[in-house]
């Protein structure tokens, strides 16, 4: 992240929806006796009975989290639950917020359907772990167990119930940008780390406020891409596909995992989000997964840059193909309703997605208890617990690999001090020791008079915590006398929650009309036109 000292003044405005101004139908909200008194397939039958095709097609969109600080019940994502456009939203953290969102859902949509609130949990949330690649080094699924079950304690303590953990992606070519993220190569060895992950998160009972819904991610062959380049083609026969990678998510779907989400590269020239080979007649005749499908972000719309159809012509294959959850999307939110008017898919396909969707939350227990994630004394008993630190140091140390131990020169004898040497050997912030290398590599380091990033220890966290540490490095410095320069939403996001102008770049990893809906102020496409906006906009 960059900031760019400059005199400048930025007045953001946003349009607020109320949430009370919203006409509503006549309310048919789930009554306490229904879920005590009924078992499951009773509950979600007498459920979908009384759902119109807007509100099921609504279940099946999941949206990031938006702008919905500092007032979350009247974000425009609060306005959209009320409508019973939304299914769940991911990546959004603080039992306060998710809270009042959820409260939104409950009390104020027609039906009070619970939403689900997801997270990407890569290796500890609060409490940091190794990598899953270094974690897998142990070659002990019980640690993997432990770092699952220990980040699903945190996690949960923060409002989240579900995340998109573990990938288990496996890669021969140390290219693709991934790799970190699975265990390896080996398939035998995911397949066990792949079960480990999801018994630690979702244990033995799912119901439980100290457990996740596990995602397994991403279905399918998406480290197998072309010269390790995201989102490209993977050219192997299906008998290559089920012996050589195929394995961990299979042993995922053994162990119980409770969704899968896609991926973005082509099998077979087909987007593996809208390949019904792989999502009906693997994943579910052949492997028996039961569980529900999410498509990864905005998965089912990229499919129109592959050249399978346009915005409603993918909709309708992801659908067909088995994907029950359109994550940011909003395609089916777009073309359900009408490619059902136009006979292109059935009720039956949108009730399927459905219930599946419902069956999950009522598995979690959200229909029981909304709020079961959202007590805010958990979080400091869980954060960072004296245990939980304990173990990441034995787990960390468990991790370690030696490739070479010259004249035996391990274990160190006789040696009371151990110097630590190298480029980050005194840093604490991960990102930002890695940025200040980047920075220096390019030759660009002196000028930027801070770096800053998320640390180690969870002190600086999230998007917010981070800018804010910059501000009070700053203090001397008025915020409208600031300006961020961002390439993802999150960087807009982040910046309108400090009260600091933002500049979105198209040329970073984020959606332009992402960042601009977040509110960006203007966007450039090189750095040199920076100057130049910077007067326009401000002067």
């Amino acid at each position: 992240m960059k900031f760019l000292k400059s005199s400048v003044l930025f007045i953001s405005m946003a349009c607020i929806v109320p949430v009370c101004s919203i006409a509503r139908e006549k309310s048919e909200r789930i009554t306490r006796a229904e879920i005590e008194q009924k078992s499951a397939d009773e509950f979600i039958n007498g459920l979908m009975s009384r759902m119109t095709v807007d509100e099921k097609i609504g279940q099946l969109n999941l949206p990031s989290y938006g702008n919905v600080m500092p007032n979350p019940k009247k974000s425009e994502i609060a306005s959209r639950i009320v409508r019973g456009e939304v299914g769940g939203i991911f990546n959004i953290f603080g039992v306060d917020a998710i809270r009042q969102l959820q409260e939104v859902a409950v009390k104020e949509s027609r039906l009070g359907i619970p939403i689900i609130v997801g997270a990407d949990i890569c290796n500890g949330y609060k409490t940091v772990f190794p990598i899953p690649l270094g974690l897998s080094c142990s070659w002990k699924p019980e640690n993997i167990e432990e770092v699952a079950r220990i980040s699903a304690k945190e996690v949960g303590a923060d409002g989240i119930c579900w995340t998109y953990s573990p990938m288990v992606d496996i890669s021969h070519d140390a290219r693709w940008g991934r790799v970190k993220e699975g265990a390896g190569e080996d398939p035998f060895l995911g397949g066990i780390m792949a079960q480990a992950w999801v018994r630690g998160y979702q244990g033995n009972d799912l119901s439980a406020d100290t457990t996740l819904m596990a995602c397994v991610k991403h279905y399918a062959l998406y480290g197998a891409a072309e010269a390790g380049r995201d989102y490209n083609t993977v050219d192997m026969s299906r008998v290559t596909a089920m012996n050589y990678y195929m394995r961990p998510y299979q042993a995922a779907v053994e162990a119980g995992v409770g969704s899968i989400m896609t991926s973005f590269n082509e099998f077979e020239s087909i987007p593996a989000t809208g390949n019904t080979w792989l999502l009906n007649d693997v994943l579910r005749k052949q492997w028996g997964f039961n569980g529900f499908v999410v498509s990864d972000f905005t998965a089912i719309a990229e499919m129109v840059n592959h050249g399978i159809g346009n915005s409603q012509e993918v909709g309708v294959k992801a659908l067909k193909a088995g994907v029950d959850m359109d994550m940011i999307a909003d395609c089916y939110h777009a073309v359900l309703k009408k490619s059902l008017e136009e006979g292109k898919i059935t009720e039956a396909e949108i009730y399927s997605a459905c219930r599946r969707i419902l069956i999950a939350k009522y598995q979690l227990g959200l229909f029981h208890d909304p709020y079961k994630y959202c007590n805010p004394k958990r979080a400091a008993k869980e954060f960072l617990s004296v245990n939980n630190v304990s173990a990441a140091r034995r787990i960390a140390a468990e991790s370690f690999v030696l490739l070479k131990n010259d004249n035996n020169l391990l274990p160190l004898k006789g040696c009371r001090k151990v110097a630590v040497v190298g480029p980050l050997a005194d840093s604490k912030a991960n990102m930002a020791g890695s940025c200040e290398r980047i920075l220096e590599h390019f030759g660009i380091l002196d000028m930027f008079d801070e770096v800053v990033g998320a640390t180690f220890d969870g002190r600086i966290d999230t998007k917010e915590e981070v800018l804010n540490e910059v501000m009070r490095r700053w203090s001397d410095i008025p915020r409208d006398e600031m300006c961020l320069i961002g390439d993802t939403m999150f960087d807009i996001e982040g910046a309108n929650r400090v009260n600091v102008p933002s500049i979105a770049v198209s040329f970073g990893f984020g959606d332009v009309n992402e960042m601009v809906s977040a509110g960006a102020k203007a966007v450039i496409d090189d750095l040199r036109q920076l100057p130049d906006v910077l007067l326009k906009l401000f002067d």
